[in-house]
């Protein structure tokens, strides 16, 4: 049988700077940290990443290809509530995977030019997403608002969406990495960003609203 080759070591730095930066938290992993859990010398961590920012700035640009991909509209039809329910899934799925990011994301920003300008143009795109989506179900028929609305809606959506893993760090520090915990907690996530719009929703589209959220409660209690 044919062997995988093995991973090089730059790519196993990062992964494993992920996990450690999403398990402890980005400012408390030094790159002798880093060095030390990969058996490495820190010369040879230097060799592939200048400095913890340069090992950050990488794992990032890894998490931005991957959003882009996820706020990439589809075109040919409008987007139903269940293709939104799907987003907002897939969404907090790379939030968690990349959590360190949303969790740390005040003192990063503070200190690291490049995401500070890019995490606010991801941002931006996460608003214009939503708001694209809103206004396929009002075309629809399926929800009633006005411009104004749509767009405190929005805006409200990507707010819950960006800082709800710090709200349930808050609530439940110790259990923040038990498998469990978070995924209740990333369907709590999902179900309050999507309740911004519900009151909005009309005919069929909210009755199935209800029953998406009632399944979802059930599974939560």
């Amino acid at each position: 049988m044919l062997q995988k080759a093995p991973r090089r070591t730059r790519e196993r730095i990062l992964e494993l700077s992920l996990r450690l930066f999403n398990e402890f938290g980005e400012p408390n992993i030094t790159t002798t940290v880093i060095a030390e859990e990969m058996n490495i010398s820190p010369g040879n961590l230097y060799y592939h990443f200048r400095n913890k920012d340069d090992i950050v700035n990488s794992i990032f640009v890894q998490f931005e290809a991957e959003i882009e991909r996820i706020l990439t509209v589809p075109d040919g039809r409008r987007s139903n509530i269940e293709d939104v329910w799907i987003y907002l899934h897939l969404m907090f799925e790379l939030i968690w995977r990349y959590r360190f990011f949303y969790r740390d994301l005040n003192d990063l920003l503070s200190r690291n030019r490049k995401l500070e300008l890019h995490f606010k143009l991801i941002l931006a795109h996460k608003i214009k997403v939503a708001k694209e989506l809103c206004e396929d179900l009002r075309s629809e028929k399926s929800l009633e608002a006005s411009d104004a609305d749509i767009n405190a809606m929005a805006t409200n959506m990507v707010v819950v969406a960006t800082y709800w893993l710090s709200y349930e760090y808050v609530l439940n520090p110790r259990k923040y990495s038990e498998q469990q915990a978070m995924s209740d907690a990333l369907a709590r996530g999902c179900y309050q960003v999507l309740s911004q719009i519900g009151p909005y929703l009309r005919g069929d589209t909210h009755l199935l609203f209800q029953k998406l959220s009632e399944e979802y409660l059930k599974k939560l209690k």
